[in-house]
This record gives C-alpha cells, structure tokens and sequence, in this order.
C-alpha cells in the first residue's frame, strides 16, 4: 500500500518566510517599515487629519483678531437733483409773500475712513487665543491617533497578505496531495485493495479542500485590496516583519503608566478640557466693561446744496466705554452652560483615562496568548508530524484505513496553518499594544520618512494680519 507524503519543501520555505526565520531573495522586495512609510506620507486619512490641524490652526489668529486695530473706507457718490424755495418778502402791490426758486443739480461725493482699537474688552481676546490654541493642541493629538490608527492598520493589512498567502500555499500543495491520494485509491480499488468506501473518502476530502483552497483565495483578495486601501500600493514581494515587543515596556504597570500620560486620546482630552476652561472665562468677560477709541477721516465734494464744487473736510477722534448693566440674562446662562461642559471635558478625560486603561491591558492580553499560541502551536506541528508518518507506516501494513490517512494529513495541515495565524497574531499584537500605551509612530518605529511637524504651519499663521494664501500653498 503506498501513501502519497504532503512534501515539506513545497510550504517550509513561504513558512519560514512568514515567520521572520528565512531572507528574501527576490529583488524589489518591500519590508513592513517601507510600507509603513508609504501609509504615513500617501494614506488619505492621514493627509485629511493633517488639513484639519492646518485650518485649526487658523482659529488663533481669529481670536487674535479682538485686539488688533480695524480700519474700513466707505465711500459714496451719485447724482441729486434739489429745488430750493426762498422767501424773497413781501409784494408792494399786493402785500402778498414773494419767493426766490433755485434748482441744484449736482454729484455730491465723498469718503470716510474709520479706524477703531479696542484697549480692553474683560479679557475675552486673550481668553479667546488660549480656547483657540489648545484646540489646536487637541487637533494634534486626533492626529496622532490617526497616525497610530493608520500604522496600526498597515501593519494588520501587512501580515494580513503574508498570513493568506502563506495559507493559501498550504492548501494548494494540500489540494495537489489529495489528487494524487484519490487518483491512487482508485488504482488500487481498481485491483480491489480498497473498497467504493475508501474511494468516496478521498473524494469527498478533495472536494472539501478545493471549497477551503476557494476560500483562501478569497480572503487573499480581501486582504490585497485592504492593503492597497491602507499603504497605497499594490502588495508584492513582501519580506518577513518582526513584531516590536521591544519597544514596549516590560510589565503591564509600567504599559499602563505610560498609557495615562503620553496616549494621544487622554492628552487630547485634557486639552479638551484647558478649552471649556478658556470658553468659562470668555462667557464671563461679557459682564466686563469695554474700552475703545476710534477716529474718522472724511471728505465731501459738492455736499452743499445750491453750492457747486464746495468741499468739506472733516476730522475726529473719540473714546468709548461699554458698561454692560443687563442684556435679559443671556450672558448668565451662556457661563453657566460653560461651566457645565467644563465638568463635561473633565469626566471625558476621566472616561478617557479608563478606556485607555482597559485597552492596555486587552492588547497585552492578547500578545501573551499569540506568544502562548506559537509555542503551543509548535508543539502541535511536531506532534502532528510525528502521527502523519506512523499512520502512513502502519498503513502500509493494513493497520490504518485511507480514512485515517485522511484524517491524520488534514490534522497536520491545520496545525500548521493555526501556527501561521498565530505568528501573525503575535506581530498585529505588538503594534496593536504598542498604540494602547500611545507610542505607535513613525519616529519610535524609525520609518524612513521626514516627520510632519504641525508647528512649522501653525508658528507660520499664528502672528499672520494679512493675507490669504495659505503657508503651505507658498
């Protein structure tokens, strides 16, 4: 009796590959970290994240604008047509009132120009640039979290591609076997070794391994078109990836102390937090009197009636000062909502802090059991091995039925494959880990990429009084 043997050569060396213990040799291949690099420069929703920062950042010059001096001209002119009735005395004949008519036709025209500086209005401008600069400060930590989310799902998508590819090998080779089984059983049916049974089993061990070959290649479709979606590129020749446990602190305290204080989600909570206290102070300032000065300039051309080609210049300065006493209570309910999302921003960054908490402690969960995977899932390889060969040995010597066989091969083939799932896991655990503590990004991974810096633009805008083009059209 002869058991066609499942070859190790044909899967042992895209296993290996997938499991970081084998070197590419193909030219062009493309490691993790170059594809990372790829996401952080070209993934939309990190270039859509980093826009949204950019026109954050216009939010302080706005607020600053409350204390800068405003000037405007306005100038009019246009045709006036004026019949003007003048008394002129009496008549000496008839005693009656006599009257002069003038009609003026003219194009009075002219122009003001008005400036005015506030020199205090109860705080609310300087109030107002602080509210505006930590909402920048929290738009930058949402951009951290899209980048840890955009690095995270690169990686994911990365091992993705290698894992299905790696299985989808397995049950090609897997499929190639049971042919090469079923055509044998046949043969020896033929001669009547077997029986129609043993015929039926391969058969339907075939068939169940082409729908399972069919599914494979449908997850590697899915997985190539995730990663195209995430890195930008089309996945090809992709090297084997390590996990970074290395970068990660070794206890779970520690991950968690680190989490509460450098993840981007609690610090941006806090900044959240630093914007309802600003909001409080600028609701309160409109009960504070306000100070002002304006001057205007202005010049009129034929402004009299019935006295063409005269001009008038005139020139003024005056001081102002707004006290507000009572404006039907608006301005209290505006501080009391205020203070109300006030304690709102501060239980958000508690709620923050424990979701951080509970995420830590999931991701790390989830490493220690992908770590406690692979060893297991070594263990059930060998094993695996070791009962394929002594079925097939005692086989050949009518102690094992084809079903058996069957049975044993199949055995092996899903322990390797749940072996390849769980050194995946193992590296998705690792970057999914490292971005619960929040020290998932380009420079802590040392992509090859020139880091964006949210405070080029912002340095740039911040001081702008004029001008309408953005620093990063320039």
């Amino acid at each position: 009796m002869r058991i066609v043997e499942l070859r190790p050569s044909s899967w042992l060396g895209l296993w290996l590959f997938v499991l970081g213990l084998a070197s590419p040799s193909a030219a062009g291949a493309e490691t993790l970290k170059e594809a990372l690099a790829r996401a952080y420069h070209g993934n939309p929703d990190m270039n859509q994240q980093r826009a949204n920062v950019r026109a954050k950042d216009e939010d302080a010059p706005k607020a600053a604008a409350g204390m800068r001096p405003k000037a405007s001209i306005s100038a009019s002119v246009g045709p006036q047509n004026s019949n003007i009735k003048i008394p002129a005395g009496r008549s000496q004949l008839t005693g009656q009132r006599t009257y002069m008519y003038d009609e003026y036709v003219g194009y009075p025209r002219g122009a003001t120009l008005s400036l005015s500086q506030t020199l205090y209005d109860g705080g609310r401008t300087g109030n107002s640039v602080r509210q505006a600069e930590s909402g920048v400060y929290a738009a930058r930590e949402g951009m951290r979290l899209t980048e840890q989310a955009t690095l995270q799902n690169g990686a994911t998508a990365y091992m993705n591609v290698l894992r299905d590819t790696a299985v989808l090998d397995l049950r090609k080779n897997n499929v190639a076997v049971l042919e090469q089984q079923l055509e044998r059983t046949r043969d020896r049916f033929a001669v009547g070794e077997v029986t129609r049974t043993d015929v039926a089993q391969a058969e339907s061990t075939l068939a169940q391994a082409r729908t399972e070959l069919y599914g494979a290649q449908g997850q590697l479709k899915t997985s190539v078109a995730t990663y195209r979606q995430i890195i930008g590129a089309e996945a090809k020749n992709l090297q084997p990836a390590q996990s970074v446990e290395s970068l990660l602190p070794k206890s779970l305290d520690q991950a968690i102390a680190v989490a509460i204080v450098e993840h981007p989600g609690v610090v941006a909570a806090q900044h959240q937090v630093d914007v309802a206290a600003s909001a409080v102070k600028v609701a309160e300032g409109a009960l504070a009197p306000t100070l002002s000065v304006a001057a205007q300039l202005s010049q009129q051309y034929d402004s009299f009636l019935g006295s063409p080609q005269t001009r008038q210049f005139s020139a003024g300065a005056s001081g102002r000062l707004d006290v507000p006493i009572y404006q039907g209570g608006a301005e209290y309910a505006s501080i009391r909502q205020a203070k109300e999302q006030l304690g709102q921003a501060r239980f958000n960054a508690d709620l923050q802090r424990d979701s951080v908490r509970a995420s830590v402690v999931s991701s790390y969960a989830q490493l220690e059991t992908a770590k406690a995977s692979i060893v297991s899932g070594q263990a059930a390889v060998k094993a695996a091995e070791i009962a394929l060969r002594g079925v097939r040995e005692e086989a050949q010597v009518g102690q094992r039925t084809t079903l058996d066989v069957l049975n044993a091969q199949y055995a092996l083939l899903n322990a390797r494959v749940s072996l390849i799932i769980a050194q995946r896991d193992r590296v998705v655990a690792s970057y999914a880990a490292l971005g619960s503590i929040g020290r998932l990004s380009a420079d802590s991974l040392k992509l090859d990429v020139v880091a964006y810096d949210p405070t080029t633009h912002f340095e740039q805008v911040r001081g702008m009084w004029i001008g309408v083009d953005s620093p990063a059209e320039r």
